[in-house]
């Protein structure tokens, strides 16, 4: 029997693509899905591509937390805390891709998001999840804090270094650009199409949310204090993340042994691709895919090391991790579901 899996929020970028992939899962079964805006209209009235493959109609919350034992919430944050408790005193799995169980520290959650956290025990429960990260705490999970897509992208790709101690943790400098996708289905003015079109450029330049969340993150990594300088910027493309990173090495580090760092580090993985030296990853690549892309370029003029992490910020970053962590917390294959092959152009 299918676990009956069930979307609240079914109708934002994110929620539409838990739609898509839990509709090919093998052994998950999409079981209801719940829209505020919506609801009562079917989901191919919002998404005419979504015609004769899922018609069924949009309910209420309620209506998905009976039918379903594992609940994805895709909600902005501040929502999902009422949800993880009553998933948790049903016994079902909530996987949140929202930002209420992201960050441990309340104080941070109240400074970057101006909320309180509700019951502290809630939290304590709950895990992060970057799924090749945190493995073996996602297994029997049952409040899952989805990572943000920033965070999934900039934690791949400097894991490697700061778990084995070989890049500096001050001054990590982040320059990341995502596809219009990673501001929601809400018109946005930046979004907007004659705003972003024919143009880039940074945002919310040294004030990210998600800021909070990679430095919590590396420095979980590290095992001591990570800071970095985050700066995303908006590219004029529907879907994708590349982050470009610059780290100083630590004395014993020899850049050009990174490349057997990364390939021992993540051997086995199936969801991340170490590319060979002189090649550089590229969103075209990752595209409507679970993969992350890495590759690896010293810079032997200042010393550093750049690192280029690149996913789909939809799929790695949002919808295709969810569905991995669910795996993962149900002893489910880990890629069952994702097997998607990103298109060559």
């Amino acid at each position: 029997m299918k676990i009956k899996a069930g979307i609240i929020g079914a109708t934002g970028y994110a929620g539409l693509e838990l739609v898509r992939l839990l509709l090919n899962h093998p052994q998950a079964e999409l079981a209801a899905m719940s829209s505020v805006s919506f609801e009562g209209k079917r989901l191919s009235d919002v998404y005419p591509a979504m015609r004769q493959i899922e018609d069924r109609i949009l309910v209420d919350e309620d209506t998905v937390l009976d039918q379903c034992e594992v609940i994805f919430a895709s909600l902005p944050h501040g929502l999902s805390q009422p949800l993880a408790a009553r998933c948790d005193a049903a016994g079902k799995l909530l996987i949140d891709l929202g930002a209420d169980f992201r960050l441990k520290d309340e104080e941070a959650y109240h400074q970057w998001y101006g909320g309180r956290f509700e019951d502290q025990a809630l939290h304590d429960k709950s895990v992060y999840a970057v799924s090749e990260l945190f493995r073996e705490e996602i297994k029997g999970a049952r409040i899952i804090a989805n990572p943000g897509c920033y965070p999934t992208s900039a934690a791949l790709g400097l894991a490697p270094l700061l778990k084995n101690g070989w890049a500096e943790t001050e001054g990590i400098v982040i320059d990341s650009k995502s596809g219009t996708t990673g501001a929601g289905r809400n018109l946005k003015e930046n979004t907007h199409f004659p705003n972003c079109n024919e143009a880039f450029g940074p945002y919310s330049v040294a004030s990210h949310r998600h800021t909070p969340e990679i430095e919590e993150t590396l420095t979980r990594l590290a095992g001591r204090r990570a800071t970095i300088t985050f700066v995303p910027h908006l590219l004029p493309v529907n879907r994708g993340i590349v982050s470009t990173m610059y780290v100083r090495l630590t004395g014993a580090a020899r850049p050009q042994e990174a490349w057997a760092l990364y390939e021992d580090f993540y051997r086995g993985e199936p969801f991340i691709r170490v590319l060979p030296q002189g090649q550089t990853a590229n969103l075209r690549d990752v595209r409507c895919s679970n993969y992350c892309d890495i590759s690896l370029h010293p810079d032997p003029h200042t010393g550093r090391l750049v690192v280029v992490s690149t996913i789909d910020n939809m799929v790695k970053g949002a919808a295709g991790q969810a569905i991995q962590n669910m795996n993962l917390a149900l002893g489910l294959e880990e890629t069952a579901g994702l097997g998607m092959i990103p298109p060559a152009f």
